[in-house]
C-alpha cells in the first residue's frame, strides 16, 4: 500500500460545532502498520460524542496530540496487512478494533490499529454493530461491572439501577447489560423513546421532561444503589435524595464539577459517592460484547448510517444530541 492515497476527514484547529464543522475532506497517504499493528480496510466507524468534544477543545492541551488530526476510534474492517509481531490475525480476517484517542485515524478508508485492542468479528455481527461496541459498549460494561459491582451472569444480590439518557449510544447498551445482572432498571429518556427503552428491558421508564422525571424519582419509590449517568447537566443535589445509603453516581462524561463533588464526598467520608468514569479499554471485555451480539443477547440499535463522503452529516447528528442508538459512517 506504500505510496497509495486514501480519502479521510481531518481538522487542523480547535473549533467545530454543527455550523462550522471544519471537517476537511482530504487525500492522505495510507498508513503503514508498524510492530504489533494491523492495517484495516474500514467497513464501518461509529462516532462518539468524545470525538467532537476533543475537536471543540474540551481536552486541550492533551488531545489531539497534533494537528491536523483525523478523528475516530471505533472501527470494523478487514485485515489488509499485518506488521511485525502480529500473532492472532491474518490478511482477510474481519475484525473490530478500538484506536487510542491519542492517535485517532478512524474517519478514513484505511486505518492502523493495535493488535492488543483488536478482536475477531464473526459473520453474525455486522460491521456497523461491531464498530458500535468499543467506546459505548466498553463504557457501559466498565461502569456496571466495576464501580456499580453488577455481576453480568445474574449472580449477586439484587440492585436498583438508574440509567440516564437510556436511548443514547452508551445508555441503550447499559440497559441491556444491566438486565443480564440481577437488577431492577429505571431509565430516563425523552417521551418519543419510552417504548423503545422499555423494549430493551428497562423495568421503569421516565420522561426526563416531566417533573417526576426531572427529579429522577423511581415510579415504584425505589432508592438507587447505582446510577449510570449518561446525560449531562444534572446536579448532585438531584441525585442525592434518590440514592440508597451507599448509592453511587457513575458519571461517564465527568467535567470539573464532577471532580469537585467527587473530592468533597471523599473528604467528608460520605457514604453516597459521585464517581468519574475514565474508560480503560480491555480486549477481553470487547470480545465478550461481540459474543453477546453474536448470540443475540445484546441488540445494537443504529440511529443512522452515512457514507464517508458525507461524514460531516454524521458529525452534526452526534452534536445535535438527538441520536437514538449509534451513528455510523461507512467508507
Amino acid at each position: 500500500m506504500a505510496g497509495k492515497l486514501m480519502h479521510a476527514l481531518q481538522y487542523d484547529k480547535y473549533g467545530g460545532g454543527a455550523d462550522g464543522l471544519k471537517l476537511q475532506h482530504v487525500e492522505v497517504p495510507v498508513p503503514t502498520p508498524r510492530k504489533d499493528e494491523i492495517l484495516l480496510k474500514l467497513e464501518a466507524l461509529s462516532i462518539n460524542p468524545i470525538d467532537w468534544k476533543i475537536q471543540k477543545g474540551l481536552l486541550r492541551p492533551l488531545l489531539p496530540r497534533k494537528f491536523p488530526h483525523i478523528p475516530g476510534t471505533d472501527v470494523a474492517g478487514e485485515v489488509l496487512e499485518v506488521g511485525p509481531g502480529v500473532k492472532n490475525f491474518k490478511v482477510g480476517d474481519k475484525v473490530v478494533a478500538k484506536i487510542s484517542h491519542f492517535v485517532g485515524g478512524g474517519l478514513a478508508e484505511f486505518a492502523v490499529v493495535k493488535e492488543n485492542l483488536t478482536v475477531a468479528r464473526p459473520p453474525e455481527v455486522s460491521a456497523a454493530e461491531g464498530a458500535s461496541l468499543p467506546v459505548a459498549g466498553l463504557t457501559a460494561h466498565q461502569a456496571l461491572t466495576q464501580p456499580a459491582g453488577i455481576k453480568l451472569d445474574g449472580s449477586g444480590k439484587q440492585a436498583n439501577i438508574l440509567i440516564t439518557a437510556a436511548s443514547g449510544g452508551v445508555g441503550h447498551i447499559a440497559v441491556q447489560l444491566a438486565k443480564l445482572g440481577n437488577t431492577h432498571v429505571t431509565a430516563t429518556c425523552g417521551a418519543r423513546n419510552i417504548e423503545f427503552v422499555k423494549s430493551l428491558g428497562a423495568d421503569e421508564v421516565i420522561d426526563y421532561r416531566t417533573p417526576e422525571g426531572a427529579a429522577l424519582k423511581s415510579p415504584s419509590g425505589r432508592k438507587y444503589d447505582a446510577v449510570i449517568h449518561c446525560a449531562t447537566g444534572i446536579p448532585w443535589s438531584t441525585f442525592e435524595p434518590n440514592l440508597s445509603e451507599k448509592g453511587k453516581v457513575i458519571d461517564i462524561t465527568p467535567g470539573p464539577s464532577t471532580l469537585l463533588t467527587f473530592a468533597l464526598k471523599k473528604v467528608t467520608f460520605s457514604k453516597k459517592q459521585l464517581i468519574p468514569l475514565l474508560l480503560f479499554p480491555k480486549v477481553d471485555n470487547l470480545e465478550y460484547l461481540v459474543k453477546l451480539v453474536k448470540e443475540g443477547k445484546l441488540k445494537i440499535v443504529i440511529d443512522s448510517q452515512h457514507p464517508l463522503s458525507k461524514a460531516e452529516e454524521a458529525w452534526a447528528r452526534s452534536i445535535s444530541g438527538r441520536a437514538t442508538g449509534k451513528i455510523i459512517v461507512e467508507p
